[in-house]
């Protein structure tokens, strides 16, 4: 017997950790869906709002650590599309920098599934809960947004790049690179730029380091700050600007 619904995948995303920083769209769905697919990042108190009945499948990947292979998300979103009818897939920040959300909407598009896309706030937007602004007219009119992982395992040669510009460079995933991040700005002379890493940003048990690149690896090893972390380099995170001598 077919069954009287459309399967549907819905990749949205959770926010930077405070749950109230989540769209109204994505709290809406999460009233109404019969599946959410969750990641490691999202604030696990959001599920208090799904339904009784709402089948809520962590499917989380920590930073290396365990992890649940892209595969089996696939096949979790095949299966419960097509026996649950709409699947939220949740995930932190935004699904569409550097969370793969593409991916698994380009999967289920193969498979017969509908899909739609709901943004989020990601984890760069919530610097500015520590007076850290991503743009600042005279100082940084940019930003340069890099992977410090990429798939292989190496630092992404666009920080190479980004190195030689006046943005902003946010790395997502970088704490694991942080000596050899902080090692290539040493040695293309820039050694004293002033940086910054948020750990867990818009949590009560955030930790901020900041100080110059050269010092960021010491600076995270006295504090204990690991992934998740991002690590923000440039004016922008120069204490002076709080003054407002820049």
């Amino acid at each position: 017997m077919a069954s009287s619904f459309q399967p549907e995948l819905i990749v949205a995303g959770a926010g930077a950790g405070d749950p109230e920083l989540i769209t109204l769209k994505a709290y809406r769905l999460l009233q109404e869906v019969p599946v959410v697919l969750y990641d490691n990042l999202v604030n696990k108190s959001l599920l208090d709002y799904t339904k009784p009945d709402c089948e809520n499948i962590y499917v989380g990947k920590l930073p290396y650590g365990e992890y649940t292979p892209q595969e089996q998300i696939n096949e979790l979103i095949k299966e419960k599309a097509f026996s649950k009818g709409r699947v939220l897939r949740l995930k932190g920040g935004d699904p569409f920098i550097f969370g793969r959300g593409f991916e698994e909407i380009l999967f289920a598009r193969q498979h017969g599934i509908s899909t739609s896309y709901i943004p989020g706030i990601t984890s760069m937007q919530a610097s500015g809960l520590y007076d850290i602004p991503l743009t600042f007219r005279n100082i940084s009119e940019s930003i340069w947004v890099v992977t410090g992982t990429k798939k292989d395992g190496s630092l992404s040669a666009d920080l190479q790049l980004a190195i030689q510009s006046k943005a902003t460079v946010v790395i997502y995933m970088g704490m694991k690179k942080l000596p050899e991040i902080a090692a290539t700005y040493i040695n293309k002379g820039y050694g004293h730029m002033p940086a910054a890493i948020i750990h867990y940003a818009s949590m009560p048990y955030h930790k901020l380091a900041r100080g110059k690149i050269k010092d960021l690896p010491q600076l995270a090893a006295a504090q204990h700050i690991t992934h998740p972390a991002l690590i923000i380099i440039g004016p922008v995170t120069d204490t002076a600007l709080l003054s407002g001598n820049e």
